[in-house]
């Protein structure tokens, strides 16, 4: 049988070609168009590799340059999907020589970096920034089967497996890009407004690994609206088709949209773990165009994102949204080695063009100061705004995805190369109009994709600072209603909170800009927040131990009380829905999971951390086993048990039933904050004191909210907040002719027996006073 290797086609006319960056296979044809950006770069090579690691080279192919924009492009046949293949660069610290041979050669060799910082070497192979699929990650255990490890990509000239690491060829064991056919479709998306959606932000791992998710059609056989959750297969726990399969929890839960955490491809398996290689969560991205193939269960070239687009599928056919945390402050290349100058480790962007690509210092050193991540991609850089904005176009037009969450966003912002390099990290600036942002928000409304910043870096603190129709984590809500929630007495803080913070969003679009959340994946979860004065990161596995986490948590144990801590749970959820804005929970918080008090499990992917679906129908949710093989390992019994019947979480239903209510309630999706002016009638949102009088005055704890939902064709509401440690009675004034209010919510211990919630047709009614228990909310629906 005749094997055709591939050949370049046409190389003259590839020095004027405008092939888009990245790979474009005409699988028909069983051909290709390649392209890099290497401006500075002498020479570039094409290889295609048999396969991902110890393999052999069947193809060298020497790109050519277009001199307009920067980019090495070539033209090749006779391949196909699965095709392995990478690059090699030299430039003028390392220039070419016809004695340079493949295999580790110093042929050529100037200096590891020069003066004007270049970093080209030609024996550390690149994979493609742009490739849609990578075989593996540097730290991978498929290394280890030959004897090596990540330390063959560093540079410099300490020993690597008896030579200088700049000589050793990592051709045979890098990362390399993988051709994939790209097919299949990803459903038609929701396009809901921004102002109805809930988020729900999980783990692809965490979501469906617990060996109770295989038992979830048993779990919810008895719970109204969850008929179609589906148990989930041993073999798909953990993938992105085991997370497809929860749609229809989630669309029974009340929720519109999946915030998923970082999937582009990055270290996170077991062994890499194990080694302190990798990062669980995700936030070291190695590629922006790549689904992590961790992830996958089908694993085969092309297997993890036609995976992924099934999953996107799945969620769209359910009337849901799938947003992405994305990470483009930073990437998984590293740094400089032990702080030496001439010793990185780059195995794509750094080893094209470290200039374009990353901040570095005066004298050429990489820098982190806004992320902590050992490096800042530059965002000054065309080249570097484009690989962010080419990167959302490909997951949103290929892969279906309806918005992102931008980690460290303000580092996209940033501008180092608008002052002197050695004053950047004193001048800390940030510019709102900062053209990727402005840019951002243009592709966003263009495509109607929603966009929201993580508001915050190590530099500075800019909630309300992004271009309008940003939407943003609002850090301010969450510490806010953490610390009212538990008494702290600071209202003025909380009324703002609670309608919105118009005075941060009121210029940003609206209040559906303002993404509220309490709790988030780095830090407590709910139920832990009112469990635990003081994280608990050292302790042993499954829940620790974890360096890092928050000092200031802004929680409270409830004085021990598990009554109350169900109740302030409930508290927590309540508010939630109701403010003004966009409500987001971190998964697992809708059935009380705990994390036994550990606030930064980024390197956990244990038993202990991942959803123990059981909980969702518990009346003693921490009671269960974590783990039913290993019957010794407990959670803290923080929440006790409910007085609930057995099979019923009061947390659970209360949840659901407040995220349907926002759903049926048009009052609280709001887009506009109406009329500020002096004049409260006109004010949709009417804060006052329990007894209707006023204003309330700062340090009060308890506060009656009349939600005026007749303008957006919903109901009133009077949410009856008491923060105090006594029972409070509220005025309640009189409904609208015909109409009455109904007690449709009740946080307090009293109604647990019941959930805390009823439908409005078997609520109670309310006349003129309602008293509210202290620390509990209650909620009047005027029907």
């Amino acid at each position: 049988m005749t094997v055709l290797l591939p050949q370049p086609v046409a190389p003259g006319t590839w020095a004027t070609a405008t092939w888009p960056l990245g790979p474009s296979l005409d699988q028909r044809a069983g051909r290709a168009t390649f392209a890099v950006f290497a401006p500075d770069a002498t020479r570039v090579t094409l290889e295609i590799w048999t396969r991902a690691t110890g393999g052999n080279r069947v193809a060298e192919i020497v790109l050519v340059q277009n001199a307009a924009d920067g980019c090495w492009r070539g033209e090749v046949v006779n391949v196909g999907p699965g095709v392995h293949y990478g690059f090699r660069c030299w430039g003028p610290n390392w220039p070419f020589v016809a004695d340079w041979q493949p295999g580790g050669s110093s042929a050529g060799f100037g200096t590891d970096v020069d003066d004007a910082g270049h970093r080209f070497n030609p024996n550390k192979l690149l994979f493609d920034p742009y490739g849609r699929e990578l075989s593996h990650t540097p730290p991978s255990p498929l290394l280890a089967v030959d004897g090596h490890d990540d330390g063959m990509f560093g540079t410099g000239g300490e020993d690597y497996d008896g030579r200088p690491r700049r000589e050793f060829d990592t051709g045979p064991w890098a990362p390399k890009s993988l051709l994939i056919d790209g097919s299949g479709s990803t459903g038609t998306r929701p396009r809901l407004p921004a102002e109805s959606t809930a988020v729900y932000e999980a783990h692809v791992k965490n979501l469906t690994l617990h060996p109770s998710s295989s038992s979830l059609a048993e779990i919810f056989s008895g719970t109204p609206g969850f008929e179609q959750v589906r148990s989930v297969p041993e073999s798909l726990r953990g993938t992105y088709a085991g997370a497809a399969l929860m749609a229809p929890y989630l669309k029974a839960l009340g929720f519109t949209t999946i915030e998923l955490m970082p999937v582009h491809e990055t270290s996170s398996s077991e062994l890499e773990l194990s080694q302190g290689k990798a990062n669980h969560w995700g936030y070291q991205s190695l590629s922006f165009f790549a689904p992590n193939r961790d992830y996958a269960h089908d694993r085969s070239p092309g297997g993890p994102t036609a995976e992924l687009k099934a999953m996107v599928k799945a969620f769209h056919d359910q009337g849901l949204e799938v947003y992405l945390d994305v990470v483009y402050n930073h990437t998984a290349e590293g740094g400089n080695w032990g702080g030496d100058l001439a010793t990185t480790g780059f195995t794509s962007l750094g080893g094209f063009s470290t200039n374009d690509y990353y901040v570095q210092t005066a004298d050429h050193r990489l820098v982190d100061g806004a992320t902590g991540c050992s490096n800042q991609l530059n965002h000054s850089r065309p080249a570097s705004q484009r690989l962010v904005l080419d990167s959302l176009t490909y997951w949103a037009d290929s892969m279906g995805i309806d918005g992102f969450r931008f980690d460290l966003a303000p580092v996209l912002g940033r501008t180092p190369d608008a002052f002197q390099r050695d004053d950047w990290d004193e001048q800390k600036r940030f510019f709102p109009q900062h053209p990727l942002l402005t840019a951002i928000r243009e592709l966003a409304e263009a495509r109607d994709l929603e966009v929201v910043a993580e508001a915050w870096d190590l530099w500075g603190y800019e909630v309300g600072n992004f271009p309008s129709g940003w939407g943003e984590w609002n850090g301010r809500f969450r510490d806010t209603m953490r610390g009212f929630l538990k008494g702290d007495g600071n209202t003025e803080a909380f009324v703002e909170m609670f309608d919105g913070d118009y005075h941060d969003f009121n210029d940003q679009g609206g209040p559906q800009r303002s993404i509220n959340f309490v709790t988030a994946h780095d830090g407590f979860t709910m139920t832990d927040l009112v469990s635990y004065n003081h994280k608990v990161n050292d302790q042993p596995p499954p829940f620790g131990p974890s360096d890092g986490g928050s000092d200031d948590n802004l929680s409270w144990d409830s004085g021990g009380d598990q009554a109350l801590r169900r109740q302030r749970v409930r508290n927590f959820w309540t508010v939630l829905f109701l403010s003004r804005g966009v409500p987001m929970v971190v998964s697992g918080d809708e059935m009380g999971r705990t994390q036994n008090g550990n606030n930064n499990p980024w390197a956990l992917n244990t038993v202990g951390m991942w959803n123990n679906w059981a909980m969702a129908t518990s009346n003693h949710p921490d009671a269960l086993p974590v783990d039913p093989e290993r019957p010794a390992i407990r959670y803290h019994d923080n929440l006790g048990a409910a007085t609930t019947p057995d099979g019923v979480n009061p947390v659970f239903v209360l949840a659901t039933y407040l995220a349907r209510l926002r759903q049926q309630q048009p009052g609280l999706r709001q887009h506009s904050y109406g009329n500020q002016e002096l004049d409260d009638s006109d004010v949709t949102y009417l804060f006052t004191t329990p007894d209707g009088a006023g204003r309330p005055n700062p340090g009060d704890r308890a506060v009656r909210v009349h939600i005026d939902g007749s303008p957006a064709g919903g109901s009133d509401l009077l949410v009856l907040i008491n923060m105090a440690d006594v029972e409070v009675p509220f005025a309640v004034p009189a409904a609208a002719s015909g109409k009455t209010w109904r007690r449709i919510v009740d946080t307090s211990a009293r109604a647990e027996p019941v959930a805390c919630c009823w439908q409005p047709a078997a609520a109670g009614q309310v006349i003129d006073r309602a008293d509210v228990p202290a620390w509990s909310i209650t909620v009047l629906l005027e029907t």
